[in-house]
């Protein structure tokens, strides 16, 4: 796909990777609408990219204030997709939860896996009919690692991304043929202001890469422009790793059992405030994975 004056929706828009996708795709020359449910950060991004790029105002990124983990944020976005047009839908925004899943609240799982897992299955179907009336378009879904290798401290977050992943696969052998092609975007460790510094020290105990934001979108640029949906996995060794753990996933297990003493030094909850262990953390999808 060429991404020249195409019309592209990034949900979590103003997050670390959301932004990152932004500032990438302005460049490519795509037309942006920006969600998220601060409108005063999405003006200020707007901004940025319409100076930094010198865009004229008709393309200028439309900001969309919206909650996504809701029908009313649901319905503001499908109006704004109707108005502008919409060629390639990012469901980017998320949040995670880290420590461990017996310390977490019935309600924060359950935003989680609303946020993570729901509103982009909603989202989805409520603009399939528009995706379907363009010449060529495209839906990506933002997963993790996660999403293939379950892994302590971030149960629910992998179950909501295994979720997703389930989702991407089904849908774009169901949509086979047709003018949509499915994207699954799977990055590892990401470096944002989100990552909290409990999150930070564990991956560094454990040896873990993490990556630039605009890394990740580089990566997204590269998948749009191909010609065939599918799943993308960033970094190694971690693209290994879900390969063995799809085909034997007791060597993951063993694995990761000898790391779970330092994993539960940062994520138990003598280790951490209460409120960073019991609250959703709501972010555009940058906080988590290894």
């Amino acid at each position: 796909m060429n991404l020249q004056d195409k019309t592209i929706l990034i949900t979590g828009a103003t997050g670390g990777i959301g932004c990152a996708f932004s500032q990438r795709l302005a460049e490519q020359g795509a037309r942006l609408i920006l969600v998220g449910r601060n409108s005063a950060k999405l003006a200020q991004e707007s901004s940025l990219i319409s100076a930094t790029l010198s865009l004229p105002v008709n393309r200028q990124p439309v900001p969309v204030a919206a909650d996504i983990a809701t029908d009313e944020g649901l319905e503001t976005v499908v109006q704004a997709c109707s108005e502008q047009g919409v060629d390639v839908l990012i469901n980017n925004a998320g949040s995670q939860l880290f420590g461990f899943y017996e310390e977490q609240s019935p309600a924060a799982i359950a935003h989680l896996v609303q946020l993570n897992l729901v509103a982009p299955m909603l989202l989805t179907s409520l603009l399939l009919p528009l995706l379907h009336s363009r010449p060529e378009a495209a839906i990506v879904n933002i997963g993790s690692t996660f999403g293939s290798i379950g892994h302590p401290a971030f149960v629910a977050y992998s179950a909501s991304k295994f979720g997703l992943r389930g989702f991407s696969e089904a849908l774009r052998r169901e949509l086979s043929g047709s003018t949509v092609k499915v994207h699954y975007l799977a990055p590892r460790a990401t470096r944002t202001a989100l990552n909290d510094d409990q999150v930070v020290a564990m991956n560094e105990a454990l040896g873990n890469a993490m990556d630039d934001p605009l890394l990740v979108a580089d990566e997204l640029v590269r998948l749009l422009g191909g010609k065939r949906g599918g799943n993308r996995f960033l970094g190694c060794p971690e693209k290994l790793f879900v390969r063995i753990n799809s085909l034997l996933p007791g060597l993951v297990d063993r694995a990761l059992a000898k790391q779970l003493g330092t994993i539960r030094h940062f994520a138990g909850s003598d280790s951490r405030d209460s409120n960073s262990v019991h609250n959703c953390i709501t972010n555009p999808h940058t906080a988590h994975k290894p």
